[in-house]
């Protein structure tokens, strides 16, 4: 997948009026699971992902340990949006990844999450948490 076809899928599912809030949606999600990842993880993942959108793992930080619920706050602090927003975006942006990389790639991702994580690959709520 091309950097402007995985940003215009972004857009269209997280339903954002412009290119830029696409960009800081896949960032801010991006940058949060790169925190989260084991970082040859977040280099696998990366390698499957346009190099535009790839950046956005690279960490100095990488396999911190928290769960869902801080990792929708982060999204939404990096993003500067509000918390359903955050919640709504990064399903977003997960679910255009599943997309963009291979099956086992994306099951190597979610492996290393914790079943707390599953919010995060739902689709189609709009930000809410059960």
């Amino acid at each position: 997948m091309q950097y402007h076809e995985f940003i215009g899928k972004v857009q269209n599912r997280a339903r954002l009026g412009t290119t830029g809030e696409a960009v800081r949606a896949t960032r801010a999600t991006l940058e949060v699971l790169g925190q989260r990842l084991h970082q040859g993880e977040s280099e696998h993942l990366a390698s499957q992902l346009p190099a535009e959108v790839a950046v956005f793992l690279e960490n100095d930080h990488p396999d911190e340990a928290f769960g869902v619920e801080e990792f929708f706050e982060r999204v939404g602090t990096t993003e500067n949006v509000n918390l359903p927003e955050a919640v709504h975006h990064a399903r977003a942006v997960i679910s255009v990844v599943k997309e963009a990389v291979s099956k086992g790639q994306f099951n190597d991702v979610r492996a290393q999450l914790p079943e707390d994580y599953d919010p995060l690959f739902e689709s189609g709520s709009e930000g809410e948490m059960k």
